[in-house]
């Protein structure tokens, strides 16, 4: 499932697309949503935005188009009478005089007034964007301490979108290899120091993916490996998907668990805060 990061790039690139120019064309390959088609066919976009891992497309009249990749949703922008190159089904697309935005394979979708965006079952439990600049590593140590969340193991805690919306599976075990705590720790059992550890990694991590297109290994690590001819798969994490291989810092086997029916990669020599 893509994650803040790969949600905000496809905000970015669809936002260059088709933000301030008027929609000639809308398409809602919905049933439920094909009325909404003349409603916002003409409408300026006035802002593409991502919230978390959904985005929302506002138009001038009002109306948002509100859409969450899920597992298999894509969004594609191609010239204006092109069309992309892929077998899967088209959900959305948005054209204008000279480009084209388009949305495959997602099923969460709707159109929303403004005065429904509270109420909608997934944007109204969202908690603070973990991409948000605004949101601070004080912020996230507060939430960490918070009654709400402090008695929850990490790795339930790390994909609650009401904790930090953003967050994703390979974000989690990058963030607890980063922060060195095991994955059954819980903030109430951890120190100050480490609480600001992994607050401090929530959003440092997750910035470096969205500025380095899903890299979240150490920048200077990742460089050095993919000129010595290391693929992308094995120089783009700390730890995640690399089960069987050596850590980059200690040496030791990347172990896979499962957490929460997810999986989650482990290194026994690095990840030691909370071990019982």
């Amino acid at each position: 499932m893509p994650e803040g990061p790969e949600i905000w790039r496809a905000a970015r690139k669809v936002g260059a697309a088709i933000e301030g120019r008027s929609a000639d064309r809308v398409e809602l390959h919905f049933d439920e949503l094909r009325r909404f088609e003349r409603k916002l066919t003409g409408q300026t976009v006035d802002e593409v935005r991502p919230r978390g891992k959904a985005m929302l497309i506002r138009f001038a009249n009002g109306l948002h188009l509100y859409s969450h990749n899920q597992l298999y949703g894509r969004w594609y922008v191609t010239k204006a009478g092109k069309t992309p190159n892929t077998t899967r089904s088209l959900r959305v697309a948005i054209h204008n005089d000279a480009q084209s935005a388009w949305l495959y394979s997602a099923s969460d979708v709707a159109v929303l007034g403004a005065n429904e965006l509270d109420d909608h079952p997934f944007l109204r439990k969202l908690g603070p964007d973990v991409l948000d600049t605004t949101v601070t590593a004080e912020d996230v140590v507060e939430r960490l301490r918070s009654p709400t969340f402090a008695r929850r193991r990490l790795t339930a805690l790390l994909l609650d979108q009401g904790f930090l919306c953003g967050l994703g599976n390979y974000l989690r075990t990058e963030i607890l290899f980063v922060a060195r705590v095991t994955p059954e720790s819980r903030p109430c059992d951890l120190d100050d120091a480490t609480v600001e550890d992994v607050a401090r990694a929530c959003l440092e991590l997750s910035r470096r993916s969205l500025r380095t297109g899903g890299v979240t290994n150490d920048p200077d690590r990742a460089r050095a490996l993919k000129d010595a001819g290391w693929t992308r798969s094995k120089y783009r994490h700390f730890a995640f998907s690399r089960a069987g291989q050596s850590c980059h810092l200690c040496g030791e086997t990347i172990e896979r668990i499962e957490a929460g029916s997810r999986r989650l990669y482990v290194c026994p020599g690095c990840q030691t805060i909370g071990r019982r």
